[in-house]
This record gives C-alpha cells, structure tokens and sequence, in this order.
C-alpha cells in the first residue's frame, strides 16, 4: 500500500523538482513559446486581413469587368448597327445605280431600235420607189409602144397635172 499513498517527503521533493521546471521553463522556454504564439497569431492576423483586402479587390475586379464587358457588348451592338446600316445604304445605292443603268440600256436600246426602224423604213421606200419606177417602166414600154398612144398618155398626165 505504500505505493499507493506516497509519503511526506516524496510529495516535498516532487513539488521542490515542480516548482524549479516551472521557473526554469519561465525563464527560458515560456517568452519563446508566447513570442512564437503572439507572432502566429499576428501573422494570422496580417493572412486573414490581405485575404479580406484580395477579396474587396476581387469584387472591384468583377465589377469592372462586367462593367468593361457591358461596355464591350454595347459597342459591339453599334457597331453592328453601323454595319447592318452601311450594308443597306451600299446595297440600296447598288439597287438605283442598277436601275439607272438598265434605263439607260433600255433608252439606248430604244434609240438603236428606232433609229433602225428608221432605216429600215428608208431602205423599204427606196426598195418599193425603185420596184414601182421599174413596173411603171415596164408597163409604159408595152402600153405606149406606139406614138400615138404615147402622145394621148402624156396628154392626159398633162390635164391631170392641171386639175390638182
């Protein structure tokens, strides 16, 4: 039983061999371990309070890219809307230069045709003056063979001429 209940002087001595480890471990081994503790907990500190500071930022970061995408959209939106509106302004100057071009080919086409009907018409008239200058001669040699039809015929052109 006495390793049970230990004595008087074992309990002094231990308490003796306590109390030098406590003030030993005060002097020197208690300031480092509350120096580390304090400069951990500052470091700590200092981490959270840049990882607060990286986070605001992050957040103004986002915020100016939404910002700078929402202005990139718009600009892409006008510069759409310049396109689409040159492409229509090109396309509608294309249409009426291409009108006036075939009115000025239809113009000119009727120019030509009449200008064609004109000579054709002239050839025709010169073609039916000289075919009927031609008959008429025919039948002048056969109807006025002698002189005096030929002599009543022209008599007859004669009071014509005079009626009109």
């Amino acid at each position: 039983m006495e390793l049970l209940s230990p004595g008087l002087g074992l309990i002094f001595w231990q308490l003796i061999g306590f109390l030098i480890l406590l003030f030993v471990l005060s002097k020197f081994a208690w300031k480092p371990i509350l120096g580390a503790l304090h400069e951990r907990e500052s470091s700590i500190e200092e981490a959270l309070t840049t990882a607060e500071k990286a986070k605001e930022e992050m957040k103004q970061l986002q915020a100016s890219n939404e910002q700078l995408l929402a202005e990139a959209r718009k600009e892409r939106e006008a510069m759409l809307r310049d396109a689409t509106s040159a492409a229509g302004k090109i396309r509608d100057a294309a249409r009426e230069e291409g009108e006036k071009e075939r009115k000025r080919m239809v113009e000119d086409a009727g120019l030509e045709i009449e200008s064609q009907k004109k000579a054709a018409l002239a050839d025709v008239k010169q073609q039916v003056a000289s075919l009927s200058v031609q008959i008429a001669e025919k039948i002048l040699r056969e109807n006025l063979q002698g002189e005096t039809a030929q002599k009543s015929y022209i008599d007859k052109l004669v009071d014509d001429l005079n009626e009109n």
